[in-house]
């Protein structure tokens, strides 16, 4: 297995940590390390780099961060499976995503209950303000691995079952295109920072940077949902492919 590294330092004006980032994804990119490959170490790869071994750590780290790599405590750090992709052009069962890839679909219901619209879900779903409305927040797993937070507000006059779904057991997406088949969808995506209820429930630290999808979703009936999906960044992206 061919691993030489390219030359960087002083003549290429390369940072050293950046040199030792370039190396490793060439060797993922070239297959030469495949999906759950050890990477050296932090000494093997200051030693090899000839650098310290806190550079080597600032590398290692931002690829870690990045979801290039995946460090496992006590035993080393190894290349991590891609980060799933999602379409910006598609509204898809996140269970079908996960399934897809040969994963296990998990979930944990946190909320799922009747409430007020208030007066910015009272607009998105084209309701009176104070208006009952279904709301539900589910944080959805990928081999048991958090990977969205879904917070959903619901029209019940479209989905009038909606409170009384299993959704450990399906997904109010699932649920909702069964009941009112979607005809139109409208999206926004940003960047956040997690709040301390986001950060507990997917498993990451305060502030990290995620993915944030608003998306109000419509039946031929009218406006069926109105949901707040967020992904830690590190683990998901957005993707599409036009033709033209």
């Amino acid at each position: 297995m061919n691993t030489a590294r390219e030359p960087s330092g002083p003549n290429t004006g390369e940072p050293r940590y950046a040199a030792i980032k370039r190396h490793i994804r060439r060797q993922i990119e070239t297959g030469n390390w495949p999906v759950h490959f050890q990477v050296p170490s932090e000494n093997q790869l200051a030693q090899e780099f000839n650098v310290s071994r806190m550079t080597a750590r600032r590398a290692l780290s931002e690829l870690t961060d990045e979801g290039v790599l995946k460090r496992s405590q006590g035993l080393g750090t190894f290349v991590a499976e891609p980060v799933p992709a999602g379409s910006l052009l598609e509204v898809r069962n996140i269970a079908d995503e996960i399934s897809a890839r040969g994963h296990s679909y998990s979930s944990r219901v946190l909320l799922l209950q009747g409430g007020e619209a208030t007066p910015e879900v009272a607009h998105a779903l084209n309701v009176p303000e104070g208006a009952l409305i279904f709301h539900s927040i589910i944080v959805h797993c990928d081999n048991g691995l958090p990977i969205q937070w879904e917070e959903r507000f619901t029209n019940p006059a479209l989905a009038p079952d909606y409170l009384q779904q299993d959704f450990s057991a399906t997904t109010p997406n699932a649920y909702l295109s069964r009941v009112a088949p979607l005809v139109e969808a409208d999206t926004t995506v940003e960047a956040i920072a997690a709040d301390a209820a986001i950060s507990a429930a997917l498993a990451i630290e305060v502030n990290s940077p995620c993915l944030q999808i608003w998306r109000r979703t419509k039946s031929s009936a009218g406006t069926v949902s109105f949901a707040r999906l967020v992904h830690p960044g590190n683990r998901y992206r957005l993707g599409a492919q036009l033709r033209f």
